[in-house]
Formats: C-alpha cells, structure tokens, sequence
C-alpha cells in the first residue's frame, strides 16, 4: 500500500492498493518518522501524506498509553510497520478493494503477525491505566480485550461512518500460506519490566522490582475457632463455656460440703431457731414501736452514718411537710417553673453533622480542610428507574430499549422544566447544578451519549449508540457528555455483573449540585427549596410515568433525610402519649386501695396520680427550659425519651412514697406516718436517685454530641424530679390522705360523702397486708430460700451472664437508615435499590497535603504511578490496594492529576501540551481557535500549524519537569479541555483536585487523588471501609513521610462507629463505677455496693446480649439506652439490698424481710409500671421505636425484674452482708431501725 487514493465521506483517507518498491525519504520526513517509529530506518513504503495521517490517528491513543513507554513502543510497531515499512509486502496482503471518483482504494488486508508479538504487545499494556476514569487503557483501546487476539480483533474492525477505527477490514493471520513466500511481522517488542522502556509497577505489577517490594496482601482477619468433630465454636464461646463448667462446678462443690457440713449441726441450729422464733414474734412491731416513742430501743440492727444523718433529717423535713404541705409545694413548684421560662430560647437541632459529630473530630477536621482547600462534595438528586422481575427468582429484564431511553428523556424534560420558589426567585437546576466546564450540568445519565438532547438519539443510533459508547465513552467524540468530560457507565447503570453493561436492569440519574462550605449561604438555600420540589414532582408526575410503563421508580435528595426525619418525630406522638396515659391509669390504680363498690371513689388515687404525672413532666420542662436558656439546643431523642425515661424514674419513688405511708400504723397522727415513710424510704430514694443522676451526668463526657446532650438534660430532669418528688409529691400524698381521712371524693375533693355512709365501710383505711405482700412473703421468699432452688438460680444466671458476654461480640456497629426513617417514607424503597442496583460505592479521596513538587524534592516521583516513579508510590500502592478490593474496600485506581500532567507535558503525547511560536498555550487541532467551533471536521489548520510542543526529551530531567516548567505549565494543564486529540486534558476532571493558592512558592497546600469504594450494602460495610482507608493512609504516610489522609462524604458520620464500643464501654464502666461511689458513700458497706455493682453489671451484658439476638446494632441510641439502662437498673436492686442490709436475723430471714417489704413496691411500683408503658412503644408506627426503644426497654425491664427479684435475694440469702449488731443495753441516740417493710 502506497499513498492516498481516495477519502470516505467522513472524512477518512483511503491507501492506493500499488506494491512499489520502498522509496528513500527526504531528511525532514525521515526525522519526522524516525522520531515516532524509530524502528523504520532507511527506505521507506509511505508519502508524508500517510505518515501525517497516522500521527494524526495514534494522536488520538497515545494518551491512554504513553505513561508505559515499553506499551506505548510495541503499539505504534504495529501501526508504524503497517504503514511505513520498507519490508511491507511481506507481511500485508490487500485482500478487497473499493473504487472512489474512479480510483481503486483499499478496503481490507490482511496483516501477518507473530503471536509472539501479539503475545508481547497485550501483556506489555494490559494492566496500563488511564487516569481520569480509573480504569485499563485496554477498556478503551481494545475494548476490555482478555487477550491479544481479540485486541487485534477490535482494532481489525472496519469503522462505521464517523466512527473512530481503521477505515478498511483487518484480518490478523499469524502466519501466511507458504506459497505465498510472505513473512509474518516480527519486530521485537518490549515487556513493560524493560530496563529501559519499563513502566510503573502500577501499569505493569508482575516487574520484578515491583513483585519484591509489594508487601503481601492482607488477610482478613478471620474471628479465632475452635472445631470439635463436626462442631465448630468461637475461641470466646469455648472459653466461657469452660469458665462457666469450672465456676459452676466449684459451687456445686461448695454447696454440698456446706450442705453435707450443716447437717451434723441441725440439732444444734434446730435449738437455735427455736430460740429465736420466740423473739421474732416480738421483733414484728420493733420499727413500730420505736417510731412511736422518743427514746431509743434496743436494735438487731443499725443503719450507717449516712444513712442515720439521712433518716433523721428526713425524719424531721417529714414532719416539716406534713404541718406546711402548702408551702412545701408552692416553694418547689414555683422553683422549677422559674427554670421553665428558658423553653422561650427553645430549638430543635436536627442537622446530622451536628448531632452525631462531635467537637475535635478528625473526619469533621479532615472534611473542613477539604472543603476549604479543595471544594466542598456536591450535593446528590437522584432517581434509579429499574424493570420488575416476572417473578422474585427470575432475572429483571434489560433497561435499554428504545421505549425506556425515550421515557428517560420525558422525565429529563420534567426535571429540566421544573421551578422553585425560593424567597419571590424562581429557581432551576441549570441555577444549582455542577457546571464542570461552566456550562452544562454534569448530569449522570445515559442521556449524556446523545450530548442530553432527544433530537440525537435517532441520529446518533439509538441504542446501538448507547451499547457503543459503554465501550468508546472516553476515546470517541460522540460518546463525550454534554459537559465534555466521559460518563462512566457503571455511574449511569446498575443491576449488571462484571462489565456486561447491556445487562443492566436499572437506569441511575444523578444530578450533582453545588455545595457551599458548611452547607450554608444563599446557594444551600437554593438547593434545597429545588430538592423539596423535585421530590413532590417525582411524587405526583415522574412516579405515575414510570409506573405505567411498568417499571419502579425511586428517588432521593440531599436534604431528604433530614425532611423524613423531621416527619418522624410527629409520627408516633399518638403512641407516645397512649403510653403515658397507659402509665397514668396503672399508676392511679397501684397507688389507691384495693377497690371496695362502697368506697373505690374515696381510696383511689386518680388526682394523686395525675399530680404526680404532671410533676414529673415540669422537671422535663425545667431541665430542658434551664440549658435552653444557656443556648443548648434540644434533639429529637430528647422529646421522644427523656419523658418516658424520668416518668418511669419518677413513679418508682411515688409508689414506694405512697405505699410507705400506708403501712404504717392508722392510729399514728398523719404528720406521723408521713414522718416515719421518709425515715423509712427517704435513704434508699436518695440513694436511687443520686446513682441515677451520676450513671446520666457521665454521658456529658462523650464527644458525640446527641449522646452528650441527652446525658445532660436527663441527669438535671432526673434530679429536679427527684427534688419534686420529696417534696412537692410528699405535700400532695398529706393532701391526698388528708382527702381520704375526711371522705371526700377523689377527683372532686369539694364533695364529702354523706355521714349515712359512714358505717357501711368500717374498715376502710385500715392497714391490711395486700395480696402482692403476702405472696413475696408467704410464697415468693420460702421458695427461693430453698437450697436446691439457690443453685439453680446462681447457675442459671451466671450462665445467662456468660451467654450476654458470648453474644455481645456479634453485634455489629451502625444504624441502619431504613430503621430511623418512617416505614412509609419514599426513602426506605430508595436505600433498598441503591444496595440492589449500584455497582460502585462512593467516591474515596486521598487528600495530600503540602506536595513539594520542586526539582529538588523526590515527592514526585513518591507520588506518581507512571514510568520513573517509585514502585511504591502513593498511587502505586492504591492500585495494588484494588487488586483485593474485598480486603481494601478500593474499587479501582485512583485517577491522577499529577499522573495526566506528567503525561500531557510528555513530548511523546504530541497534541497535548503545546505552544505558539509567542510561548502561549496552544490547543489541540480539534479545538478552538483551532479548530473552529461551526467546522464539521478538523484538519492541521493555519492557526495552529506553527504549534510546538512545550518539551522536548533534552529540556526535561529524568522526564520530569523543573520547579520553573511544572510551576508555570501546572495552570495550563487544569485549565486545558480534553479532547479526542488529547484526552489528558484537566480541566473539568480535576478543576478541584489541586489547591493553587500559594503554590508558586514550590509547595501545593492540597491536591486529592479520586477513587471509588467497592459498593457498600450494610452498615458494617461503611464502618469497615472507612477504617480500611484509614489504615492504608496511616500506612502509606509513614512509609513516604508525607501527610495523606482518607476523605469520604459519609467519614463524618460513621467515624463514631469506628470507636463506638470503647466508647459505649467506657461510658458504662463510669456509670456503673459512680454508682457503686454513692452506694459505697451512703451504705457505708462495701459488700452492699459490690451486690449492688454485680447486679447492675450482669443486667447490662444479658441486655447486650439480646441486642445481638435481635441484631440490635450498636450506635447512639443504642449507647444512650445502655447509659439510661444502668440508671434504671438501679431501682432494681437497691431497694432490696438497702432493706436487707439493714434488717436482723439470719440471711435467709432477712432476705424475707425485704422482700415482703419491698418486693412489692419493685414489682408494682417499677416493674409493672414500666412494663404497661412499654408494651404500648410495640404498637409504634417507627421502626426505630420498635427496635431501640420497645424491645431495649422491654428486655430491661423483664432482666431487671428477674434479677431484681429471683437472683438477687439469692445472692444476698447466701453471700450478703452481715447485719451491723450492737449490745443489748447499749443506747444508741442515732435514728435506728429493725427492718425496712
């Protein structure tokens, strides 16, 4: 083949089909050969005419390639032998031809070729990268080739009409007939480990300077296993599967050597319980009589110093309510109604960043600098309209088919057409959008194949044009978008495997919208008045269009989480409030008496109830009035908890207030009775309520914001309820029995019941024991005193305890965000076909900061992945992070912007980086000025044809520019179009990659190298690959000393989940530690507290344990109703153990003793109450309510009770604490008292 007969009607030239003998060129062509086909010395089989057109064709590639010169040599070999080698005629046979304005053209060869060479050239590119798409050369240049011979087969194609490609058929034989004494092509090709020609260890990882120093990929780090026949278990399980055999076992021995020990003493002990059974029958009316008189009895038991300090001032203060009730109320009333005035300077924080990122936060650091530096992440509207599956087992049919792409342009008509009203403005999307080249919108659509206008899709070729351009979206012109950069199809299609991009069942249309730093200003406003009509026309106009072509439609905004979240708040006021009147009512009816026909209206408790109710609501009030008032906004789990939590704290103390009073003595004076209640219950209340307060008041240590705040508003609602129930509640029960006494009717206190009455309810009023008090006395306590029924009770809970520990550690951190959003929110169809469809997860930036890239530094070459560069370099390890994506959560490899910029300054990659003859910047041919806009085609034009290129070999070192060139070309190339001439372009792809203030000096402040995370479906997912990144970044700036940091649009959010168990953990461990602190101040017994301690402890490892039965993950509202449940769980045990450590006789009677004290009050004053409330949350319209708030609470109140009232009265019955013992005739002036009810 010998020069050019002829042109196609696009434009493309056709070879004459004459076998001449090869010429010898002029020394300006053969210079001009020589410098792109060094191989071809001498004579030559080509016209200047066809060397210019093959240097205008591999123009086109060599960008791709050029950063692997031993790829980029073996891939203009093949072109440069076909067109200028001497020995042509050896190898090409022109096997058809075509006439042209009577010229005879040719129309297909075919080209001999080695498979040696083929073999050669394929592996020296295959792991080649093309940097602004992070994907293979190979992906654009062959296709996604698997081998040499279907890369020859792509470049053989013939090309359509205005498409790129060969203009004639090649055959690719690799040997010729042997009659036909041709030889195949041989030339020598270049592995990409050549010495001279190598390229980086990221375009070519099997080199052996890039085998040796790769570290070896990591394994997943596989939980310890310990396998028994067929039985594998964890190492954690078996070890306390282990310990609890051994503990169990040595208290089964111990048992029995006691059992078998005690029985030689029975005649003894026999004699001994006869003794003292007849003293007992005295002891009953000890407390009594001792309340009665002035003078202090002879006691089997003596409170502590605290706790006789407290019962005397209590004694007294009781005395001081019952005569001033009036002024007792008004006084602590109007207290809190003062701190209520600050509900004026009430708001609501419900922005995410705020709530769950905490001040000093390394990703919230991390994201500002980027977003100063750098730009702040786009904002993202997006819809994914997928076909339905016939059935749930079946494959979903194919997306792209004429109908759907037209339907996709009708709902782009509706978006395009669509107006917001924002402050009298009407506001669209080309208004927000993200204008990469600052004119159209970087819209991620199919769409963008057909530059986003409906009048191309026929003449570009409908979807046959689409399926081209999954394969050319960044080599051919007509696959470019309308904002000239290349769409990446796995951004535009979901629901295919591998790159089987035509399988795609689901379109996914994203619209990036400018953000603004800290999301606030004039712009964010904006954007969120469009995002809330966007959202109501997909919902009254898009949904509809899409349903009747019988597809799914689903969609999302920036600001639509915080909208659904917002309506989630209202959505369960209903449920709330039923379960607070459900509260009400048990309460109402557990404070009166039994109901008698005759009297039920007199003894019940409904007004008191209520009033108590409504105290506990104005301490929630006063606490969130009092830090509204010091600028503390409240959140929505304050609203929707707190309420809940000091209720169920508050009607614990009103029913122990008001059962204490009943049980006294009727004939005592009511000042009395209301005297010796608090003396009675007034120490184990302030206790209760002091660890209650600590176990909240440690939560204001924690950074996350939302945990702290809460841990602050509780604490202060929880004491200044506390404050309201001593003293406000105690002036109610003396007005409530003053009521009572003078028969008046409850609610109504005005109307007194007749005289004529007064003999039909004799009894009335009279202290009986109740029917819940006998069975903890008579029942309950005898059956658990049993010795076999103790060892089944220690058994079985410390085995549930060892369960709890096993079972914590498989729950996983996160909250899903189907679970927070109402269950009829658009949002919950959304995030199930965003795991469904999308192939790619979020985009991943490693940020670097202060790059030197002076001539001086070796911070260039320590960054970059292109030939000369370390084989360790920041971008190489990325890539090498990529092959083990399942390990790095990296999909691909990063795009470069030093990377293309080393390339478009290459002299190699020709139609890059040129000047005019003046050192200004000259564009590619296929630009303007060019390239004339309103020209159809472009050729070498006058205005550019004096352009050089701004390098050549000798002006550079080692290939790299100096401070001065890479200084002055750096604004060049981020400014510079890409093209079909010259793909390496930046402008568009990194127009904010790189940080330009300051940086003339030699130091870039901030430039960010883009990947993509693998997709992310579960919340484990996130939380895994935010911590993977974090770990390579750490790795990686050691390892080159440089400062490189992950930054991830959802880093912020999830970083709380990266510590999430240390913090829950030691949140725990304070709140448990300050409670053992005010048990061990006020009991004075270190016994008592460490009960109290273990209790509590146990309570909260079975609750983490039911976490994980019912996958309950571990996040903020799981750690505050950890933190709360700590609080709870003390009303559990307290009571019990402060009436047992102060009660006489053996433990076994003593444990009686409370319990038929105050096994009562905690069954029906705590456990039942709690329980009718929370039982109402299951009904909860939330998911969020249901999960976190009515199964945690549930499973806290259930573990409490069973704790509270089987295991630990065992506990105490075998291990308690010895009763403090004082002679027979010593005198004590101290407050004292036998046993507590």
């Amino acid at each position: 083949m010998y020069d050019i007969c002829g042109a196609r009607s696009d434009g493309k030239v056709l070879n004459c089909p004459f076998n001449i003998p090869a010429v010898k060129p002029d020394d300006l062509l053969s210079s001009k050969i020589q410098s792109l086909c060094p191989t071809i010395t001498g004579n030559v089989c080509c016209t200047e005419t066809q060397f210019d057109t093959l240097r205008s064709q591999v123009q086109q590639a060599i960008p791709f390639i050029v950063g692997c010169p031993a790829c980029l040599r073996n891939f203009l070999n093949l072109f440069c032998e076909l067109t200028c080698s001497p020995d042509q005629s050896l190898f090409i046979n022109v096997t058809s031809t075509t006439k042209i304005k009577n010229n005879s053209t040719v129309d297909g060869i075919e080209y001999y070729i080695t498979d040696a060479f083929g073999e050669g050239m394929y592996e020296s590119c295959k792991n080649v990268k093309f940097g602004s798409s992070n994907s293979r050369a190979l992906d654009f240049l062959g296709a996604g080739a698997k081998n040499f011979k279907e890369w020859f087969a792509f470049i053989g194609q013939k090309a359509g009409v205005n498409m790129p490609g060969s203009p004639y058929g090649i055959k690719f034989s690799p040997l010729p007939p042997v009659s036909s004494g041709m030889k195949p092509m041989n030339v020598s090709t270049y592995s990409c480990s050549d010495d001279t020609l190598g390229c980086s260890c990221g375009d070519c990882p099997s080199a052996a300077a890039c085998s040796s120093t790769a570290a070896p990929p990591t394994l997943k780090r596989h939980a310890c296993s310990i396998k028994i026949g067929s039985l594998e278990a964890k190492c954690v399980d078996f070890a306390l599967a282990i310990l609890y055999i051994v503990l169990v076992s040595l208290f089964l021995g111990g048992g029995l050597f006691h059992r078998i020990k005690g029985k030689k003493k029975s005649s003894s002990l026999a004699e001994g319980n006869r003794d003292r059974s007849s003293v007992n029958p005295q002891k009953a009316d000890t407390i009594h009589a001792q309340m009665l008189q002035n003078t202090p009895q002879r006691n089997w038991a003596q409170l502590s110093a605290v706790q006789g300090f407290l019962a005397n001032f209590y004694r007294k203060y009781g005395i001081w309510v019952a005569r001033h009730p009036t002024l007792a109320l008004c006084l602590s009333v109007s207290a809190v109604l003062l701190l209520c005035v600050g509900l004026v300077q009430f708001k609501v924080e419900t922005r995410p960043d705020k709530l769950w990122v905490g001040k000093g936060s390394r990703a919230a650091e991390e994201k500002q600098f980027f977003d100063t530096h750098l730009a702040p992440f786009y904002r993202i509207e997006q819809l994914i309209i997928a076909t339905i599956p016939k059935s749930p087992h079946d494959k979903a049919p194919e997306i792209l088919t004429d109908d759907n792409i037209k339907l996709l342009f009708d709902i782009q008509k509706k978006v395009d057409g669509l107006r917001a009203n924002h402050s009298g403005s009407m506001v669209s999307l080309t208004d927000i959008c993200m204008k990469p080249l600052g004119e159209d919108c970087a819209t991620q659509s199919v769409l963008q194949y057909f530059k986003m206008k409906p009048g191309n899709y026929d003449d570009f070729g409908g979807v046959d044009h689409v399926k081209y351009c999954f394969e050319h979206f960044t080599s051919t012109e007509s696959c470019l978008s309308a904002f000239k950069g290349p769409l990446d199809p796995t951004t535009a299609l979901g629901g295919f495997s591998g790159n089987s991009y035509s399988e795609a069942s689901a379109f996914i249309v994203t619209y990036p919208v400018d953000n603004a730093v800290g999301n606030k200003g004039n712009k964010t406003e904006k954007a969120v008045a469009w995002e809330k009509a966007f959202i109501q026309l997909a919902k009254d106009e898009l949904l509809p269009m899409v349903k009747s072509k019988g597809l799914t439609l689903s969609f999302s905004s920036e600001s639509s989480i915080e909208e659904e979240l917002k309506r989630e708040s209202t959505t369960d006021v209903i449920t709330i409030a039923i379960s607070y009147l459900v509260m009400f009512a048990y309460i109402s009816l557990t404070l009166g008496d039994a109901p008698r026909l005759n009297s039920f209206y007199i003894t019940s408790k409904v007004l008191l109830g209520l009033s108590g109710v409504l105290l506990v609501m104005l301490s929630v009030l006063g606490s969130v009035g009092f830090f509204s008032a010091v600028g503390m906004k409240s959140t929505l789990i304050i609203m929707e908890v707190i309420p809940f939590l000091v209720l169920a704290v508050g009607v614990d103390n009103m029913c122990i207030l008001v059962h204490a009073v009943k049980r006294q003595e009727q004939d005592l004076l009511l000042e009395r009775r209301i005297s010796n209640a608090l003396m009675e219950v007034g120490p184990s209340i302030t206790l209760a309520s002091l660890a209650e307060i600590l176990a909240f008041a440690v939560g204001a240590y924690i950074k996350m914001p939302a945990v702290r705040v809460f841990s602050m508003f509780a604490a202060l609602a929880v004491l200044l309820d506390f404050i309201l129930q001593v003293t406000a509640f105690v002036a109610l029960i003396v007005f409530d029995f003053q009521r009572t006494e003078d028969k008046r009717v409850d609610c109504f206190p005005c109307i007194k019941r007749p005289q004529s009455l007064d003999s039909s309810d004799k009894g009335v009023g009279q202290k009986k024991a109740g029917l819940l008090t006998r069975y903890m006395k008579d029942v309950h306590a005898p059956i658990l005193s049993h010795w076999a029924v103790k060892i089944l009770v220690i058994a079985f809970f410390f085995g549930l305890a060892m369960a709890g520990i096993a079972l914590s550690t498989r729950i996983e951190p996160g909250l899903e965000q189907q679970i927070v959003l109402p269950q009829d929110s658009y949002l919950q169809g959304y995030f199930n076909n965003i795991s469904t469809y999308l192939r790619i997860g979020p985009p991943l930036y490693f940020v670097l900061k202060n790059y030197n890239y002076s001539s001086e530094s070796r911070q260039t070459n320590q960054l970059c992945s292109i030939n000369k560069c370390d084989s360790n370099s920041l971008l190489n390890e990325i890539a090498k992070a990529s092959l083990t994506p399942e390990l790095s959560y990296i999909a691909k490899p990063a795009a470069s912007w030093l990377d293309d910029f080393l390339v478009w300054l290459s002299p190699e990659a020709f139609g890059c980086c040129r000047k005019f003859t003046n050192g200004t910047f000259c564009p590619p041919d296929d630009q303007p000025p060019c390239c004339p806009s309103d020209q159809g085609s472009c050729g070498l034009s006058e205005v550019c044809k004096d352009c050089t290129t701004c390098f050549r070999h000798a002006d550079l070192s080692s290939d790299r520019p100096s401070t001065i060139q890479f200084k002055e070309k750096l604004p060049w190339f981020l400014n510079a179009l890409p093209s079909a001439d010259c793909a390496k372009g930046g402008h568009g792809a990194y127009s904010t990659s790189v940080d330009l203030q300051g940086y003339e000096n030699g130091i870039i402040q901030a430039s960010s190298f883009r990947t993509y995370h693998t997709p992310l479906n579960k919340q484990a997912d996130f939380v895994n690959s935010m911590r993977a990144a974090q770990e390579f970044s750490a790795k990686v700036s050691r390892s080159l000393k440089m400062e490189i940091y992950p930054y991830s649009v959802f880093y912020m959010f999830f970083e709380q989940y990266l510590d999430i168990w240390k913090t829950a953990l030691v949140n725990l461990s304070i709140a448990i530690a300050a409670v053992f602190a005010v048990c061990l101040i006020i009991t004075c017994s270190f016994w008592s507290s460490a009960i109290i301690l273990l209790v509590i402890a146990m309570i909260i490892i079975d609750l983490l344990g039911v976490m994980a039965v019912f996958h309950i993950q571990l996040n903020a509202l799981s750690v505050v109703n950890l933190i709360m449940s700590v609080g709870i769980a003390v009303e559990f045990c307290v009571h019990i153990t402060h009436a047992f450590s102060i009660s006489s006789g053996d433990r076994n009677q003593r444990m009686t003793e409370a319990l038929g004290g105050m096994g009562a009050s905690v069954f029906s004053g705590i456990t039942l109450t709690k329980l009718v409330g929370v039982i109402v949350l299951g009904f909860s319209r939330s998911e969020v309510f249901v999960v976190y708030y009515f199964k945690m609470y549930l499973a806290l109140v259930l573990l409490g009770f069973l704790h509270g009232l089987v295991f630990l009265p065992v506990f105490l019955s075998m291990f308690g604490p010895a009763p403090r013992h004082v002679e027979g005739d010593r005198q004590d002036h101290r407050p004292s008292v036998s046993s507590l009810p």
